[in-house]
């Protein structure tokens, strides 16, 4: 499936570093507010264990059994108090964000930038103000799309008999609500057993808070945890939220040092092993200092607030499509060719559809490639499956 998550945040918070850690894209990173104007675009990836290695013959796509599925990710413009008013960059921000089937809010957990992003002393902001804030700002922003013809629209389903959740998923659709959202928030909040000519603004905007929960689920990556307090990433862990302690700077600083061949170091690594003798005394100390910090902290984290966002706040999972059950393998011998994001329930059927529309309409069944059984449409497909799928289609 194509998925894309979103980075956000406040300007300043280390968004921009993120993304480069995530995917070394170029992008600029500055110590001041709006950094990134224009949304930065970039490939990163899931980090899973590839199945190969249960063959004599590997794939030749993974590292170690390490195998990195590729996602799309996008760091938009930062947010300020009254985005969705227009402050700031804040439609640019908002409509960005419509891309993404999940948000990583990057938080600033020292303390050291204002609600505005600009650099106070580390400790001196509260971030849980920058968690609250932007939940409201895109709670409100989809209030003020829904609100703008409510009157008008809330008329016309009564007068015309229509499907309440079609027409506001329809006035969403631009922020990529579905009509399952908009019935799955209605039933949470209640709404759906009043009249929603009745509805208030505070009804409309609980609505809106639903809805942007289910169809933007949010992981905080608690950014420059090296140097935030204990008490500040306490406070962080305790919100009702899958919270990830990290430091993008230390991850940038070890994939730069792995891309020049200093140091061999994966994604998501607890540790990384130094290359040779030529390092300088200024990158021993430096990486001694980052070895220091993954230590205390289990990582950097980046990787870990990608897969958590992938199979826990998404609930996907990965499925290998394969021609030969026998060997793992498509027609041309390679082993383990594609490796497919699904949601956690998808069939047999479902996959043959993610390959090709043809293969889908002329399902015949599938073969699990492990135990040579014979699978129906609606069989159940489970995290790390080998799958062939026989069809009519050329």
């Amino acid at each position: 499936m194509s998925m894309t998550i979103g980075l956000a945040g406040k300007p300043n918070a280390g968004k921009s570093t993120f993304f480069k850690a995530a995917t070394l894209a170029d992008v600029e990173i500055a110590n001041y507010p709006f950094t990134t104007i224009n949304a930065n675009h970039g490939v990163t990836y899931v980090r899973v264990e590839c199945p190969c290695k249960e063959k004599e013959k590997r794939c030749g796509k993974c590292v170690d059994g390490v195998r990195l599925v590729p996602i799309d990710i996008i760091d938009v413009a930062g947010l300020v108090p009254d985005a969705y008013k227009g402050r700031g960059l804040g439609n640019t921000f908002l409509d960005e964000l419509r891309q993404a089937q999940a948000i990583v809010h990057v938080v600033d957990a020292s303390g050291g930038t204002d609600a505005e992003g600009n650099p106070v002393d580390i400790g001196d902001h509260d971030p849980l103000e920058d968690v609250a804030f932007l939940n409201r700002e895109i709670t409100m922003w989809l209030y003020g799309i829904l609100e703008r013809n409510w009157v008008k629209l809330a008329r016309k389903i009564q007068a015309e008999g229509l499907k309440l959740e079609a027409v506001i998923a329809e006035q969403l659709a631009g922020a990529g609500i579905r009509e399952s959202h908009v019935n799955a928030a209605l039933i949470e909040t209640g709404l759906a057993r009043l009249d929603h000519i009745k509805w208030s603004e505070e009804d409309m905007i609980r609505l809106c808070d639903a809805m942007r929960e289910i169809s933007k689920p949010l992981l905080i990556a608690a950014n420059k945890a090296d140097v935030a307090s204990r008490e500040n990433l306490d406070r962080l862990k305790d919100l009702d939220r899958i919270v990830v302690p990290v430091s993008a700077a230390a991850e940038l600083a070890l994939k730069s040092a792995a891309k020049n061949e200093l140091i061999k170091y994966s994604p998501g690594d607890r540790k990384f092993e130094v290359l040779g003798e030529n390092l300088t005394k200024a990158q021993k100390k430096g990486l001694e200092a980052i070895h220091k910090v993954i230590e205390r902290l289990g990582g950097t984290g980046v990787q870990e607030c990608i897969n958590r966002t992938v199979f826990e706040l998404l609930d996907l999972i990965v499925v290998y499509p394969v021609e030969d059950e026998g060997k793992w393998s498509d027609k041309s011998g390679n082993v383990l060719p594609d490796a497919y994001l699904m949601k956690r329930g998808s069939t047999c059927h479902d996959l043959a559809y993610q390959i090709h529309t043809e293969i889908g309409d002329r399902f015949l069944y599938a073969v699990d490639a492990r135990t040579r059984l014979r699978l129906g449409e609606k069989h159940e497909l489970k995290n790390g499956d080998v799958i062939k799928i026989v069809s009519t289609a050329k």
